[in-house]
């Protein structure tokens, strides 16, 4: 029984060992997988005999790592996964001649939303997303169209940044006909507004994306170019910005007395005589060709001249539009620490920094920031010493052996699992199996006792016994101890175990008669 114990135990052992080596590394074929998608696709690949390992309740499907590449073509192939949600694929199969045009609608409506959802989830840290649109019809008889809205809800890691949101808005915004960015409402998985799309103004809407990103990108510019000075870890910086966010339009009208221009000219001449006649009024005077009689008369003329010019004025007319989101006034702290040095005894000491090199920080950041002392910009750069001295830790890239041969880290473990196993293997082998092996043998190798031996041996358990008892009852002791029952000298089992029951109840005299055949001379 003890044999066939071990014996099933190493079988079992060494089964484990082939199956464990000889299974395929496993890889992730797909994540974030949708209940539908995971069915489909395990369907396809039980159709195909292809092993493979489902976790975190079947959103993670794991094939083998030589398969991956294959299997990802052959289900792209059959559009899967889908993504959880109907596309344009919802036109494949449909019977164009019986769908009536509200269906075609409500189809074109669902395939837009899934075409959005899939394209959002394509984002960093989206893991899943769902798009409502609202598209209405304008009414009979209304001069106003009403506009689309849209309504996105998405399950994320972490938390998404400012100009994520902005994107997510305007992708939308940008597929759909009439809809605009303002329009687009986003909500996470725990019911937090991110995005609102009641906002009337756009610029009240990304008034504080717009200030949060212009303080984080000028944060980080200052912390990069103080952080080279004195040294990584050793800086903080805080920056704030006033931003002016009112719109202003301003008309001006400007007139040049010295730049006139002549636009019409017009003059005017009158002349005018006159005669005095001191005779009297009679026919022949009145005749043509008479000659006065009186002498002559005399005579009254008059002469007038006009003219008018008009004249065009320079006049420049000036319109200024200043947008929203003018920067009034930056305000910067920077915090750096101090200087460390050892001592004679190997100990960090700390140092103040000089005001010279402090000043050369103050420069460097107002340079960076774009300083400008009429807006009222202020920068202060102060030197205290931090509470703990920050430690970066070493960037250790892979080298020699390793990096050469671009091992990734489950192939490092692979390997050391393979070593744990033949290591296991190898100490079963030689401190179980061949010990084992060796008591088999020795086992079968039974020492043939000569024919003089047997006598003795009976007539010492009769003389020497303490018990009086003889060592081997019976009238034919020989016949009943061993029988010779080959050529080769092989023992009957039943002889052997009498004698090494004789030998366990008569330990003086069986150590006597091995005693006597130690002393014997070997034959030739």
């Amino acid at each position: 029984m003890a044999m066939v114990a071990v014996t099933t135990a190493l079988l079992g052992f060494f089964a484990f060992v082939i199956m464990r080596v000889t299974t395929p590394q496993m890889t992730t074929l797909f994540t974030d997988l949708t209940a539908e998608d995971s069915s489909s696709i395990i369907k396809d690949l039980e159709r195909q005999a292809i092993p493979f390992e489902l976790r975190n309740e079947g959103a993670v499907i794991m094939v083998p790592k030589d398969k991956v590449t294959r299997l990802r073509m052959k289900l792209a192939e059959a559009n899967l996964p889908k993504g959880g949600g109907v596309g344009y694929e919802i036109f494949d199969k449909s019977d164009a001649l019986g769908t009536t045009s509200f269906v075609q609608n409500i189809n074109h409506l669902r395939a837009l939303e899934g075409e959005l959802a899939r394209t959002i989830r394509a984002i960093d840290r989206i893991q899943a997303a769902r798009v409502h649109l609202v598209l209405p019809e304008r009414p009979l008889f209304s001069r106003e169209t009403p506009e689309p809205s849209a309504s996105i809800v998405v399950r994320v890691r972490g938390s998404l940044e400012p100009q994520q949101i902005r994107a997510i808005r305007h992708v939308v915004a940008s597929a759909v006909n009439g809809l605009k960015p303002q329009r687009v409402s986003i909500v996470d998985e725990g019911g937090r507004l991110l995005a609102d799309g009641a906002t009337k103004d756009a610029d009240l809407a990304v008034g504080d994306e717009r200030r949060t990103a212009y303080e984080k990108r000028m944060r980080n510019e200052v912390e990069a170019i103080v952080s080279s000075v004195v040294g990584q870890g050793r800086a903080r910086v805080q920056l704030t910005a006033d931003f002016d966010y009112n719109k202003v339009t301003q008309t001006s009208d400007k007139f040049d007395p010295e730049g006139r221009v002549l636009r019409s000219s017009q003059t005017r001449e009158e002349s005018a005589a006159t005669a005095e006649n001191t005779g009297q009024v009679t026919v022949n005077n009145e005749l043509p060709g008479n000659q006065a009689s009186g002498g002559a008369a005399a005579r009254d003329q008059s002469k007038k001249s006009e003219e008018t010019n008009n004249y065009e004025i320079s006049r420049v007319t000036k319109t200024e539009v200043t947008e929203a989101g003018r920067v009034n006034r930056i305000s910067v702290a920077v915090l750096v620490d101090g200087a460390y040095s050892k001592n004679e005894k190997g100990e960090m000491v700390y140092q103040d920094r000089s005001k010279e090199q402090l000043d050369r920080i103050a420069t460097l950041v107002r340079s960076a920031i774009g300083f400008d002392q009429k807006r009222g910009d202020q920068v202060e750069v102060v030197n205290l010493r931090f509470a703990e001295a920050p430690s970066v830790p070493p960037v250790v890239e892979p080298g020699g052996l390793l990096g050469m041969l671009q091992f990734t880290k489950d192939d490092v473990m692979y390997v050391i699992e393979l070593g744990v196993m033949m290591l296991l293997g190898l100490v079963v082998l030689f401190m179980v199996i061949r010990p084992l092996v060796k008591r088999i043998l020795a086992s079968e190798v039974v020492p043939v006792l000569p024919e003089s031996t047997l006598p003795a041996l009976v007539d010492g358990a009769a003389h020497e016994g303490g018990s009086g008892q003889a060592l081997l009852p019976g009238s034919s002791a020989a016949s009943q101890l061993i029988d010779v029952a080959q050529v080769q000298g092989q023992v009957h089992a039943q002889a052997v175990h009498r004698v090494g029951e004789l030998a366990e109840r008569n330990p003086n005299e069986t150590a006597s008669i091995v005693r006597q055949w130690l002393n014997e001379p070997a034959e030739t």
